[in-house]
């Protein structure tokens, strides 16, 4: 059970970083908005995150 978590945390530092690195600071913030408001079950934080990041995925 430790390492499986492990392996997911790990994961998620992976996406976190690849996100950074492809949209910047501004969809990493999106992202922990996202992440943060899904954990919590808080739907303003995570309605933020997801308009954040589908903005930052259609600007051409």
């Amino acid at each position: 059970m430790p390492l499986f978590a492990l392996a997911v945390a790990i994961a998620v530092v992976a996406f976190e970083q690849l996100v950074q690195v492809r949209y910047g600071v501004l969809g990493l913030v999106g992202f922990l908005l996202l992440s943060v408001g899904l954990k919590a079950r808080h739907t303003g934080c995570s309605t933020a995150g997801a308009l954040v990041l589908a903005t930052l995925l259609l600007h051409p």
